[in-house]
């Protein structure tokens, strides 16, 4: 049974949703997408409409950094982590 190897299954170029399935895409493109994503959050109510999980695998940095940006920028205190399971 011939078994696909991970590297040949790893994405190599960022995809993004284009009428309901995913495309490949630029770089440029995929971050756009992505900050008109948040922006739509903060348009509609973020305290609402977003929510960030965190894992505790990381570092307690990156989870800092990432709640840091949930609050600050995007406008959302919807934040929890799996820690406490």
């Amino acid at each position: 049974m011939a078994r696909h190897s991970d590297r040949s299954r790893r994405l190599t170029r960022p995809l993004v949703r284009r009428n309901g399935s995913l495309e490949p895409a630029t770089w440029n493109e995929a971050l756009n997408a992505t900050a008109g994503a948040f922006q739509r959050a903060k348009d509609r109510d973020a305290t609402r409409s977003f929510g960030m999980f965190s894992c505790s695998k990381t570092t307690n940095e990156l989870n800092f950094a990432a709640q840091k940006f949930v609050r600050t920028v995007v406008g959302s205190n919807n934040i929890d982590s799996c820690n406490r399971t």
